[in-house]
């Protein structure tokens, strides 16, 4: 399986939430096969299909042939990594019951966002910093 940073993968994420360019730094040194990394509003959304409120709301991991959005973005993401067990994570993420699980946290880390550590009130989606 090609590795998410050699497949020509992208992962788009909101540059103006704390939060979100914490995590993203963060899984750029934790994840050996992490793929080019660029905040939504450096990204050409239109040439991926995505306008900035898809960009806005959730994470984006975009590779040749596909578009995840939101916790299939992270799904994907562990899915082209060496370790196993990661590769186990990224795959249970995509069947029910657990599907339902991770859909369910990633909404909730997304609502609220801009209240977890590195947030800001920029990080509120749909909110009036917007």
């Amino acid at each position: 399986m090609p590795s998410a940073a050699s497949s020509g993968a992208l992962l788009v994420f909101d540059g103006d939430c704390g939060f979100c360019t914490t995590a993203v730094g963060w899984l750029q040194r934790a994840l050996p096969a992490m793929p080019e990394a660029m905040p939504y509003q450096w990204t050409p959304l239109d040439e991926h299909g995505l306008t900035s409120a898809d960009a806005a709301a959730r994470v984006w991991l975009l590779t040749p042939t596909r578009r995840y959005g939101g916790h299939l973005a992270v799904s994907a993401l562990l899915r082209h990594q060496d370790a196993p067990a990661l590769r186990a994570v990224g795959w249970l993420m995509t069947v029910p019951p657990w599907s339902w699980i991770a859909a369910l946290g990633y909404t909730l880390v997304a609502k609220y966002r801009y209240r977890l550590p590195g947030g800001t009130p920029a990080c509120r989606v749909g909110g009036a910093a917007r």
